[in-house]
C-alpha cells in the first residue's frame, strides 16, 4: 500500500497552526489602533434637510473621526447629490444612500443619530409627528 500523499507531523503541525492563527490577524484600524475609531465605536449619521444650514453643520460633523454620515434624505435632488458629493469626497468611497423620503431613512435601523435641518415650514418633526425614540 503506498501513500502518495504523505505528510510529515512537522508539516501537518505548521500548516493547522497558520489555518486556525489566520482568521485572528485582523488591521489595526479594526480594532481602534494607531490612533483609528473601531468601527463599533463610531456613530452613524443620518441628515433629513440638506440645504446650506445642514451643510455647514455637516462638515462640523464630518471633521469628527468617530461620527459617520451614511445617508442623506432630501425633497431636492440637487441638496441630496450635493451631499452626497461633500460626504463621498471626505470618506474617499461612495456608500452614503440617498432617500427622496425621509421615512426611508429613518426605518434604517443602521443609524445611530439624524441631523433634521428643515425650515420652520418643512419641520418634519411637526407635519408628521416624527417620534424618535433611543
Amino acid at each position: 500500500m503506498s501513500n502518495t500523499h504523505s505528510r510529515t507531523r512537522r508539516q501537518f503541525l505548521g500548516s493547522s497552526a497558520a489555518a486556525i492563527t489566520a482568521p485572528w490577524i485582523l488591521p489595526a484600524h479594526v480594532l481602534g489602533r494607531g490612533g483609528a475609531v473601531a468601527p463599533s465605536e463610531k456613530i452613524t449619521l443620518g441628515v433629513i434637510g440638506i440645504g446650506p444650514r445642514c451643510t455647514y453643520d455637516l462638515q462640523a460633523m464630518l471633521g469628527l473621526a468617530d461620527v459617520q454620515c451614511v445617508a442623506i434624505a432630501d425633497v431636492q435632488a440637487s441638496r441630496r447629490d450635493a451631499g452626497k458629493l461633500l460626504v463621498d469626497k471626505h470618506y474617499g468611497h461612495s456608500d452614503c444612500r440617498l432617500y427622496r423620503d425621509f421615512r426611508e431613512l429613518l426605518d434604517r435601523k443602521d443609524i445611530d443619530a439624524v441631523i433634521v435641518a428643515t425650515g420652520d415650514q418643512k419641520n418634519i418633526v411637526k407635519k408628521w409627528g416624527v417620534t424618535v425614540t433611543a
